[in-house]
């Protein structure tokens, strides 16, 4: 671990901060522990999408996707020859 200097800890406000490497040119994004950490669980093979289905019916539902007149969406489905 290494601590950053003043110019570095005021490049962390912009919106996208990034180090580069300068031997090899490579970009890194910084971001905060917390948010690495919450990153890596979603990427982990450990992730079943599946739970993730209730949350995107709720989400469907607050966007009005449950709402009857929808269903026309279902019905061209049904039909459709592609």
């Amino acid at each position: 671990m290494f601590e950053l200097t003043e110019q570095q800890r005021q490049e962390l406000n912009e919106q996208e901060p990034v180090a580069v490497n300068p031997e090899t040119q490579e970009e890194y994004i910084l971001v905060k522990r917390q948010t690495y950490q919450q990153m890596k669980a979603l990427l982990e093979d450990t992730l079943d999408i599946r739970d993730a289905y209730p949350l995107m019916d709720a989400v469907a539902a607050k966007m009005g996707w449950n709402d009857p007149a929808m269903n026309i969406y279902d019905d061209l489905a049904r039909n459709c020859s592609c």
